[in-house]
């Protein structure tokens, strides 16, 4: 699931349920479009499952879906996101603290 917050500026938040919560990332300039664009994903705390129905008049649903795990180690994780557009590939890359790199996979078969 995606949510577009307008408030306290303009991003997205990428959440992907696991083990009974949203695990979630911050991302302040979005999914990257390519495989060139690699975006800053930040680690929020975890939400309850009934936020992914949460909307206000400062953050909506961008998009909702469901994800499959494709692959995990200790510092990234590979997976697939299911949307309204269809399926992409992502790695989420720990790079330390709360800081992840978002990374289109070049492979989308």
């Amino acid at each position: 699931m995606l949510h577009d917050h307008r408030e306290p500026r303009p991003h997205h938040d990428l959440r992907l349920e696991e083990d009974g919560v949203l695990r979630s990332w911050a991302l302040p300039k979005g999914l990257p479009v390519d495989v060139r664009g690699d975006r800053l994903a930040l680690a929020v705390a975890d939400h309850d499952l009934d936020h992914a129905t949460y909307a206000d008049e400062h953050k909506t649903i961008a998009d909702d879906g469901w994800w499959e795990l494709e692959r995990r180690d200790e510092r990234r994780f590979v997976f697939r996101l299911h949307g309204r557009d269809g399926a992409t590939r992502y790695a989420l890359i720990h790079t330390g603290g709360t800081h992840w790199l978002l990374h289109r996979v070049k492979d989308q078969s």
